[in-house]
C-alpha cells in the first residue's frame, strides 16, 4: 500500500494552510509533523503563551475562552474539511490545553513550563478519567477540544498543588 493510500495523508493533503481556519487548527503547521503531533503542538503554544503572559490576568483568561469559542468551530470546520474526526494534525486543543495548564504555574520559569508540558502530556495521552469519558462521548468541534480542556485543568491543579507543596 503506498502512504497516500492510508487515510490520515489523505485527509492530511486537504489541508490548505492558506485556510486560516486550517492554519490555526494545525497549530500554525505544528501539527503537520510526521512525529507526534500533539506533542509538536504542545511545544508551539509555549511562545504564544509567553507572550500572553505579559497581559494582565483577566485579559489573558478572556483570551482562553475565547480560543476555546473560536477552537470549537475551527476544529470541527477543519475536521469536516478533511473528513477525519479529531485527525492527530489537529492541535488547537493542544494550544488551548497548555494555557490552560501554564495559568497555575506560580514562578514563570523554564523548570514551571517543563513541568506543566510533562504533567499536560501524559494526561493528554494517557485519558484517565473524565478525560477519556469525553474523549470517546463528545463529538464534533467540543469532542476534539473538550478533552483537552479537561486534561489542562487537571493539570493546572497539579502544578498549583506542587507549587503550594514546594512552597512550604
Amino acid at each position: 500500500m503506498s502512504i497516500l493510500a492510508s487515510g490520515k495523508d489523505v485527509a492530511k493533503s486537504r489541508l490548505k494552510m492558506s485556510n486560516p481556519w486550517h492554519l490555526l487548527a494545525t497549530g500554525f503547521g505544528s501539527g503537520l509533523s510526521p512525529y507526534v503531533p500533539g506533542t509538536m503542538g504542545s511545544i508551539a503554544s509555549i511562545p504564544f503563551w509567553w507572550l500572553m503572559t505579559w497581559l494582565p490576568k483577566d485579559i489573558y483568561s478572556l483570551l482562553v475562552m475565547f480560543g476555546i469559542c473560536i477552537g470549537v468551530y475551527l476544529c470541527h470546520r477543519t475536521a469536516k474539511d478533511m473528513g477525519v474526526h479529531d485527525h492527530g494534525s489537529i492541535v488547537w486543543d493542544e494550544f488551548i490545553g497548555m494555557w490552560i495548564t501554564l495559568m497555575a504555574i506560580p514562578v514563570n520559569n523554564w523548570q514551571w513550563v517543563l513541568a506543566g508540558f510533562v504533567v499536560f502530556r501524559i494526561l493528554d495521552m494517557w485519558k484517565p478519567w473524565p478525560i477519556r469519558w469525553f474523549d470517546r462521548n463528545v463529538h464534533g468541534g467540543m469532542g476534539i477540544m473538550v478533552d483537552d480542556i479537561v486534561a489542562g485543568i487537571f493539570s493546572a491543579g497539579v502544578l498549583y498543588y506542587a507549587g503550594l507543596y514546594l512552597a512550604r
